[in-house]
């Protein structure tokens, strides 16, 4: 049983640090076109070499997403961008459109290819056709389940991948129409409004006027708003199914969910390899994981029907804790400079978490602030975008963060 991979999202170069420094073996990112992301910040060629340059120094695998589906109007677009890109020394290109995969093989002919999960593959045949045109590795869609994804590694002897943790899209593996229908926003083309995730009220045709919820909720109803896929419970299985790649979703979301969910799976893929026969999932990965801004956890289709996860959560956005800093510079004598990034006050209690799940709780009794000259000042409170000096009784690391315990609302 091999140890498969762990890959993160990155959605800009803090992000991608933060990736590397919590555990990633792999990253993804996409360039300014012809990815699914396109409202992430994302990396402009020079960006891109910088990327790669990080990772493999860290030596990380990075991938660049081109898995939109183009129209013809931006095929020359296309075949020009892959000229540029021919030069960066990318791990592999993540691809679903069958013209993208032909333009990819007449311009970098050695480049490795990924199938994204936007092609739907749900079966061994599809897998192995898809392997007869060079793909290297497919990312099976999110509706096979665990029997489907065991058969096509066994069958086929593809490498599979397959999302393990982070948001559910209500279509067949992100093919959405609803976003350009509502919103003129093409979710294949890399512009998805996400209007799964807005509020719905009913409308009865009678009633003009009158808006009634679908169930009581002071946020209003949310329909269509999947919860968060989690299969952390489920990771041994996946592993004796022969899983090559652990791929968690979030290009759009903050270093603090890149940082909490990698230090979780990092350790628990890593301590299931040291002893697999005395593994467990243990408690206090679950409840990091519920510390995060989520929907609530499902197993999604891997085990057939899905079937929540943990203990019920409502479907509106939930989370106990919240981000307040990055540790930007350390001194010799264990001083840290944080750089704030959420108001932080005299008395908050933060917990400052590292890599393999190392934390440290410390109560803030004396902010000193650094201002423009470089000196420190005494203040009641620290701002976004502000630096604090904080002398810590722990040890911590570059790009830890800090968070506290979300406060209640005033």
């Amino acid at each position: 049983m091999r140890k498969p991979e762990l890959l993160a999202p990155a959605g800009n170069m803090e992000k991608l640090k933060t990736a590397v420094h919590y555990g990633a073996d792999a990253v993804y990112l996409g360039g300014e076109e012809f990815g699914l992301r396109n409202l992430a910040d994302n990396f402009t060629f020079d960006e891109m070499r910088r990327a790669i340059d990080y990772c493999h120094a860290h030596g990380v695998k990075a991938y660049l997403t081109l898995n939109s589906y183009p129209h013809n109007e931006a095929l020359q677009r296309l075949e020009n961008y892959l000229c540029r890109l021919s030069s960066i020394p990318f791990d592999a290109f993540i691809i679903a459109d069958t013209g993208v995969l032909d333009l990819v093989r007449g311009i970098s002919p050695e480049m490795p290819l990924h199938l994204s999960t936007q092609a739907n593959t749900v079966n061994w045949r599809g897998a192995l056709y898809w392997k007869k045109q060079g793909i290297n590795r497919i990312n099976l869609a999110r509706e096979t389940t665990l029997e489907a994804i065991a058969e096509t590694v066994a069958r086929t002897g593809i490498d599979a991948e397959v999302f393990v943790h982070g948001a559910l899209c209500i279509s067949y593996s992100g093919r959405c129409l609803l976003s350009s229908a509502m919103a003129g926003r093409d979710a294949n083309r890399g512009e998805c409004a996400h209007p799964c995730r807005w509020s719905y009220r009913l409308l009865e045709e009678q009633r003009p006027g009158e808006y009634f919820p679908v169930y009581e909720d002071e946020n209003g109803t949310f329909i269509f708003n999947s919860r968060d896929l989690c299969l952390l419970e489920h990771l041994p299985s996946l592993f004796a199914a022969g899983v090559a790649s652990l791929k968690i979703e979030g290009r759009m979301k903050g270093i603090n969910y890149v940082a909490s969910v990698l230090r979780v799976y990092r350790q628990a893929i890593d301590k299931y390899f040291e002893r697999p026969e005395s593994y467990l999932c243990r408690p206090e990965w679950m409840d990091e994981l519920a510390k995060l801004s989520h929907r609530g956890y499902t197993t999604g289709f891997l085990l057939g029907h899905p079937r929540d996860v943990g203990q019920e959560y409502d479907s509106a956005y939930i989370r106990s804790h919240e981000f307040v800093g990055v540790v930007e510079s350390l001194s010799e004598d264990g001083t840290a400079v944080l750089d704030v990034r959420n108001r932080i006050r005299n008395g908050d209690k933060l917990e400052f978490i590292g890599p393999g799940m190392k934390s440290g709780i410390v109560t803030v009794e004396r902010l000193e602030i650094i201002d423009s000259s470089g000196k420190s000042i005494e203040a009641e409170q620290a701002n976004p975008n502000q630096r604090i000096i904080m002398r810590l009784p722990f040890e911590v690391a570059l790009l830890d963060l800090a968070r506290r315990e979300k406060r209640a609302m005033q």
